[in-house]
């Protein structure tokens, strides 16, 4: 059986500002204070330098990349200028960015590979929409999305899986415990199958509105490796209950 450290990763979306790089402080404090969870930020592009140098430790990420490493591709970041600006991580395939700009598992797959190629943690995302899981199809979508969007494995980066029910993405609706561990069990079961005992070492966090009050839930849940956050990272005061939530689970 493995021992897999808790994850938990908040992700700011278009939020933030060079004030609100204060929230960092006590966050890093959080993760001092719980050093048995590993704790990343990832703000917006423009803050990644600034995070790094004010984030007290904490590993600081983007929020996506280019598969391409430079080219003619406006309005891009490519996995090696996040590096080169101090990001640790990246996270790939987030459902409002395969909502939004139609990204499909085929390039959410090249983005995953180049993110591993340049050595940053990789957090690659999956779920099913409300339709999805009404029609009975949560565990075949979310099968089929792991299947096109996550590379084989090399080198020393870390691949890390995110399911993300996409109905309860900031909604304040939370999957239930049996619905997660059903969902991560046949993830944790398809990494194994494709990966052997490598797959058995993949983190896989839950995300969809995940707060202070249900944290602890969730974290209890198998196969619940932690959370991938969204609005509640935002500050200390919503973040640090999660963090706290993990280091007793």
């Amino acid at each position: 059986m493995h021992v897999r450290r808790k994850l938990v990763a908040g992700n700011w979306k278009m939020n933030g500002s060079l004030h609100q790089l204060a929230e960092l402080s006590a966050i890093a404090a959080a993760a001092r204070g719980a050093p048995g969870v590993d704790v990343a930020i990832c703000p917006p592009f423009t803050l990644i330098a600034s995070a790094v140098a004010r984030g007290g430790g904490i590993p600081i990420g983007g929020q996506d990349c280019h598969h391409q490493p430079s080219g003619a591709f406006t309005g891009n970041v490519s996995a090696a200028m996040l590096k080169e600006s101090g990001a640790r991580l990246v996270i790939v395939g987030h459902s409002e960015r395969r909502a939004e700009q139609q990204e499909s598992d085929a390039q959410v797959l090249a983005k995953a590979e180049a993110a591993l190629a340049a050595g940053l943690q990789t957090i690659v995302c999956i779920g099913e929409s409300e339709a999805e899981r009404e029609a009975g199809q949560a565990v075949d979508r979310c099968a089929a999305q792991l299947a096109g969007s996550i590379p084989e494995l090399s080198g020393d980066a870390e691949l890390v899986v995110a399911y993300e029910p996409v109905w309860a993405i900031g909604t304040g609706r939370t999957a239930t415990c049996d619905d997660v561990r059903e969902i991560h069990a046949a993830i944790r079961g398809a990494l194994v199958d494709r990966f052997g005992d490598a797959g058995g070492r993949i983190r896989i966090l839950y995300g969809g509105s995940v707060r202070g009050d249900n944290a602890a839930e969730l974290f209890a849940v198998d196969n619940v490796d932690g959370a991938l956050v969204g609005g509640a990272s935002l500050t200390a005061e919503q973040f640090v209950p999660i963090i706290e939530a993990a280091a007793h689970s």
